[in-house]
């Protein structure tokens, strides 16, 4: 499904991807015979499992499998797999294009032979499952039971150019988090009971899931529910034995996982300032213990509390930074000297989240060879990116990238729905201000978060892979291969719909209430048209689902399932349960009242009807206590209780004007930087913002776009923009909005993290700024919309009559 290769294939009558007319046939299996597999036999350990791998893919798809001999020379036709490195390869070309290169990748098709070689034993296995992705493989055959459809013959349409590839970004991978209520539960009692806990076995499933995702990074789970990775036998030789580089959030520095780790009877107070010898002591047992090890590993260092907290003992922001600084300079003597190599030879991630993020921009120093990985707001919107300066350093910059959390104002860890377009935009800013070392998804469970997770890794690897125009198109290619090709249309529309609906408001946020503290559900800002609008869509979305179902091949039933029918299901459900619940509140008829309630009470054991099928007789149960539908036991996941009548005020609707941002008359952009929508962003589905994306300012002369409206009724009016709340490094986006030929007003649009217009802002992925318009004429006008720099997005425009207020949505029609 993934573009970054010139290399098109043809499965039977399927064709996932456009054909190329001119392009040779590679038959890799018929009703007769299956191509050989030639590898040297000196290949590494991991590539003969890729290369297994990859012929038992084959077998599914056709019933033959390729047969495995060693070779020593290109003297038989078929297909020959290797590290360039190999004797196999000697003296060819792949040997000097490969050589030294980290994760990089040749296919071509060489006489009667198709040849694929690896710079490394990672590159070779990115090759390796290339071809099987490309074939109609799902990465998510294991972990979503995607089941190949059996084909009659299997070839593969060659463009004839050699392809060579190599990652965008170097180290990029997954953190598995919050994992106490679906991922911990499901290994520890289902798949993995003897171990009793997320060990060997079910990590082994997931590294071999990155390899299929060409990522090769893991931050392990390291909630209270689970053991510490290190401490669990079998865990770090399995990290050795498929290449996965180990890291650590950054609440846990030196590869120790404090929350299981950190004993007070046996260390003290996890306090630097008082028991330095001991902290030092505890870091240091982890080094010892991987300095006879064979892992990869990239250090996080600095220092935080216990768990997610701000570190202990400081009095105040000036003693917070100076110890940081000195702790830092500690835990870089300790690697040097225990791993016996120059400092640059260690890979170091420094994470600025939260606080010290704060301790960041008053001033710690972080050596340069030390990767900076920028973490977003908990809610999909980057922090901070690398300035000008930032980008010189040795160590370069990444991004620690949310799409599941636990917190406040509100957790999402129930479904995954982070729009794909956010995703491409905030990933895509990023590697554009620099952001190329290192990339972590924090994913939570992993499922349900298949696609979201899929699309950030795919961006990772190959950054140009998805265009700004392009990202529905990638839905629909994965639908295609997830799925079936016939319905891919209608089941990306779905999911793109899926998507802005949960843009809008995400289901875990439809009662809202908060958390930390916890608040108790209440009715919504909704009014009672935008209630029926929002209801009538979902409706659609699961009569879609239902009438899609039919066409769903049997093998494909179980993934259906899982990937398109509980999570859509489940998001109207929990819309229905109260956006029903709200319509009783507002009915005085007493009838009307009870079938409401009726319908809130359904809409909730439909969830659990859901979630029961899920974990009890879905791939015969293979899933049990994977899914739960009330993480953290939080008030929005209960059923509704009866509602008080409350008289709430209808809003007129007849005098609104709704304006899509894309929808402008005129722009202008400045410094070869212009105006692009992104498909899949926003309310819109199609926000705009200046590309490219990296970092600029414009002082004097600024980039604008120009809309156009008419009112009937002469008036006071108020215009409303809506942006995306993304975030400056300096806390200085701005934008200029000018009715007709009147002064234009400026307007500052960030907000600081834990702020209640933060809180807000995030929770309905808006920032709104409003400008009064007394005495408006009847007739045309326009508004113009400027900015002082790149990094906004906006969205959606409003034009209505004072008296009557905002909305919560602006629709799009």
């Amino acid at each position: 499904m993934k573009k970054i290769l010139l290399l098109i294939f043809s499965i039977s009558s399927i064709n996932v991807f456009c054909q190329n007319k001119n392009a040779s046939d590679f038959v890799i299996a018929d009703s007769n015979h299956a191509v050989n597999i030639y590898i040297d036999k000196n290949a590494d350990p991991l590539i003969i499992w890729a290369v297994n791998e990859l012929a038992d893919d084959v077998k599914e798809l056709t019933g033959k499998r390729p047969e495995i001999m060693q070779a020593d020379s290109f003297s038989k036709n078929g297909i020959y797999i290797g590290e360039a490195s190999n004797a196999l390869f000697k003296n060819r070309k792949e040997q000097k294009e490969l050589l030294n290169q980290w994760e990089k990748f040749s296919i071509k098709k060489e006489k009667d032979n198709l040849v694929i070689t690896g710079s490394d034993v990672r590159g070779t296995v990115y090759a390796i499952f290339e071809i099987s992705d490309r074939l109609g493989i799902s990465p998510w055959k294991w972990w979503a039971d995607v089941h190949p459809i059996k084909q009659e013959k299997l070839s593969l349409k060659l463009s004839g150019k050699n392809i060579i590839t190599s990652p965008s970004v170097q180290y990029r991978g997954i953190f598995l988090n919050d994992e106490d209520w679906a991922l911990q539960p499901w290994a520890a009692k289902t798949f993995e009971p003897e171990t009793g806990d997320i060990g060997p076995k079910t990590y082994e499933k997931i590294f071999q899931l990155l390899l299929r995702l060409k990522a090769n990074t893991i931050w392990p789970a390291m909630h209270p529910s689970t053991k510490g990775f290190f401490t669990i036998a079998g865990n770090k030789e399995i990290a050795q034995k498929y290449h996965i580089v180990i890291g650590s959030s950054h609440a846990e520095p030196m590869l120790r996982n404090n929350v299981d780790e950190w004993k007070p009877k046996i260390y003290g107070d996890y306090n630097y300032f008082t028991n330095k010898a001991k902290v030092d002591q505890y870091w240091q047992e982890r080094l010892d213990e991987l300095k006879s090890a064979k892992n990869e590993t990239i250090m996080t260092l600095g220092m935080r509390g216990v768990h997610d907290s701000k570190m202990e003992g400081a009095k105040d922001l000036n003693e917070s930074i100076s110890m940081v600084e000195k702790i830092i300079g500690n835990q870089r003597e300790m690697l040097s000297n225990t791993f016996k190599k120059p400092l640059a030879e260690i890979p170091q991630a420094f994470v600025p989240y939260k606080e010290v993020l704060e301790l960041y921009d008053n001033g710690l120093k972080v050596p340069s060879d030390i990767t900076l990985v920028w973490p977003d707001d908990n809610y999909g919107y980057i922090r901070r990116l690398s300035n000008e300066e930032e980008q010189k350093r040795t160590g370069g910059s990444g991004v620690y990238y949310h799409i599941s959390y636990w917190g406040r104002p509100h957790d999402y860890l129930w479904l995954s729905t982070m729009q794909p377009g956010l995703i491409w935009y905030e990933m895509n800013k990023a590697y554009q201000n620099g952001a190329n070392k290192m990339w972590i998804v924090n994913v939570g469970d992993i499922k349900p978060a298949e696609y979201d997770t899929e699309l950030f890794l795919d961006m990772a690897w190959n950054i140009n892979s998805i265009k700004s125009d392009g990202i529905n198109q990638y839905l629909k290619d994965w639908a295609s291969r997830e799925f079936f090709p016939k319905i891919s249309s209608e089941a990306s529309a779905v999911f793109e719909e899926y998507y802005r609906l949960a843009f809008l408001r995400k289901p875990e946020y439809m009662g809202w209430s908060q958390t930390e503290p916890t608040t108790q559900v209440k009715l919504s800002d909704f009014s009672e048209k935008e209630i029926w609008n929002r209801i009538k869509s979902y409706d659609k979305l699961i009569d879609k689902i239902d009438s899609l179902s039919t066409f769903i091949p049997q093998e494909r039933k179980d993934a259906w399932f899982q990937l398109a029918v509980y999570p859509v299901k489940g998001a109207a459900y929990m819309n229905h349960k109260f956006l029903y619940w709200n319509l009783a509140a507002i009915t005085s008829d007493e009838k009307e009242k009870a079938k409401y309630e009726a319908l809130a009470s359904a809409s909730y054991k439909k969830i659990e009807e859901l979630t029961d099928f899920y974990n009890i007789k879905l791939s015969n149960g293979k899933w049990n206590k994977m899914m739960s539908m009330h993480p953290r036991n939080l008030p929005v996941f209960d059923s509704v209780k009866k509602p008080e009548f409350i008289k709430k005020e209808q809003k007129s609707t007849e005098n609104r004007i709704a304006i899509q941002a894309n929808a402008f008359v005129s722009q202008k952009g400045l410094k070869n930087y212009n105006w692009k929508a992104i498909n899949g962003l926003g309310y819109s589905n199609n926000a705009i913002t200046l590309f490219p994306l990296k970092q600029q300012y414009f002082k004097t002369e600024k980039p604008f776009a120009i809309y156009e409206f008419e009112i009937k009724t002469s008036g006071e009016y108020e215009i409303e923009v809506r942006l995306l709340p993304t975030h400056a490094n300096n806390f200085d986006h701005e934008i200029g909005i000018q009715l007709d030929k009147n002064v234009l007003q400026n307007f500052k649009t960030n907000t600081r993290d834990r702020e209640k217009t933060w809180k807000e802002n995030v929770l309905r992925n808006s920032a709104i700024v409003k400008l009064p318009a007394s005495n408006l004429e009847k007739g045309k006008h326009t508004i113009k919309v400027e900015v002082n720099q790149t990094g906004i997005v906006l969205d959606q425009l409003a034009v209505y009559p004072s008296s009557e207020g905002s909305s919560y949505e602006i629709p799009l029609k």
